[in-house]
């Protein structure tokens, strides 16, 4: 799937398609708390909008299953000669191109659910302070792999300032 924004020659690698599940059973918490949490306050306070907050709670749980795995589809990362390449999203596509020298946090974060996936999430911050950038459900080992890659190939780029 290519896109009019997507760099030329560009073969992008995609995260691991348990993600999927993270995602899923996220939004299962969330949503099944909501709902949960809407169908216990009507039982005490028998409102008629308790109800619509519940059934709003399932939709949302439904439609986000619905979109969850088209999501992370939209997620892929590419390591080219001078940059890290980042890509996400469906309908607000975003592409950011991160210069090796300009990194300067490489980060591995794992989540509960994450980790029960073996999971991980790869967060690299700049200079610039709104400029995180994170790739997430990397399985642990390339997770791993590519932070050691990035804080290496960042060293031998912020040498050459």
């Amino acid at each position: 799937m290519s896109t009019l924004l997507d760099p030329p020659g560009i073969e992008w690698r995609r995260v691991s398609p348990r993600y999927v599940w993270a995602e899923v059973v996220s939004n299962i918490i969330w949503w099944g708390a909501i709902t949960v949490g809407a169908l216990v306050l009507r039982f005490f306070v028998d409102e008629t909008w308790t109800l619509w907050v519940a059934i709003a709670a399932v939709v949302m749980l439904v439609l986000s299953t619905i979109f969850t795995a088209r999501q992370v589809r939209a997620y892929g990362y590419q390591l080219r000669d001078d940059d890290l390449i980042v890509r996400r999203g469906i309908m607000f596509r975003r592409i950011v191109a991160v210069p090796y020298g300009r990194m300067q946090l490489v980060d591995i974060n794992r989540g509960p659910i994450q980790r029960w996936l073996g999971l991980s999430e790869l967060k690299f911050v700049t200079a610039a302070a709104a400029s995180a950038v994170v790739i997430p459900g990397l399985p642990e080992s390339e997770a791993e792999q590519l932070r050691d890659r990035l804080v290496e190939l960042a060293e031998s780029r912020r040498a050459g300032l």
